[in-house]
């Protein structure tokens, strides 16, 4: 497999959703939302373990979107796809492996594209490490007979974020706000929508929005079952220029030195 590493890809865009190390500080939160965010918490640091265990197939569509929401050029990438974590002086970070598989892309000529990246560590905002850094609200709305909670998060300035955008070599954090889907009982997030809290005009990026959806994995072995990314849609937009790409990933295997273990359907 080629190495890719999140964090040193050269660019014109890309979003790096891997955690950057912080003091860890009393959770800014309602006091109804610290039990839910604990059991997010807790998920989400097993997730952070268990991630490289697991192996798959990651389907990659960059689009170039025209005036009125049309595609004007598109490529598809097949890739077989791990990712590596790794934690060192209270900083996460991830390394992702990519073997392609399979191209196709439109004619005529290849215009600039959108390469992302990164995104099954969206979660690391409710990781303990990092929740200090954001604010939390449980939105009495979204809870129901459904057993879910949609809790809103937003990025405090001057905290580290865990997501940044490289543009032309240099490293831009980004500021997110948004909503996590989480289950009540278990504290198992099943999507999250953000995007940048205000324009970065110094760079001219207009807006960035990220969808993530995550789906609960079954395999034969005593790992069980497992929440893990299903699809992520991005869009990024400058003031001459609009991106939409979307990944999703299937045929989950249990990853190690010796063999894989298929999903079981």
């Amino acid at each position: 497999m080629t190495k890719s590493r999140v964090n040193s890809i050269s660019l014109r865009a890309l979003i790096l959703c891997v955690g950057i190390g912080c003091i860890r500080q009393p959770c800014l939160a309602a006091p109804e939302t610290d039990e839910l965010l604990q059991r997010a918490g807790q998920l989400v640091e097993l997730f952070w373990e268990q991630v490289p265990s697991f192996a798959c197939t990651e389907s990659v569509t960059q689009a170039k979107m025209g005036k009125k929401g049309k595609i004007e050029y598109k490529q598809d990438s097949v890739y077989d796809y791990l990712a590596l974590t790794r934690a060192q002086d209270q900083d996460l970070t991830v390394e992702e492996l990519r073997l392609l598989k399979k191209k196709t892309r439109d004619k005529p000529k290849k215009p600039s594209l959108l390469d992302t990246n990164g995104f099954p560590t969206l979660l690391l905002i409710f990781h303990p490490l990092y929740q200090a850094n954001y604010r939390f609200h449980l939105d009495l709305e979204g809870t129901g007979d459904t057993g879910m909670a949609r809790v809103r998060f937003e990025h405090i300035p001057g905290r580290r974020s865990t997501s940044a955008l490289l543009t032309l070599g240099r490293i831009h954090p980004l500021e997110l706000q948004g909503t996590a889907w989480i289950e009540i009982r278990t504290g198992a997030i099943q999507k999250i929508s953000a995007s940048m809290i205000s324009p970065m005009k110094e760079i001219n990026i207009e807006s960035f929005a990220v969808d993530v959806e995550y789906a609960l994995q079954s395999f034969s072995s005593d790992v069980g079952a497992q929440w893990l990314p299903l699809a992520a849609v991005i869009e990024l937009k400058t003031a001459r220029q609009h991106w939409r790409n979307t990944h999703t990933y299937s045929g989950y295997k249990r990853f190690s030195v010796e063999s894989m273990e298929t999903v079981s359907r």
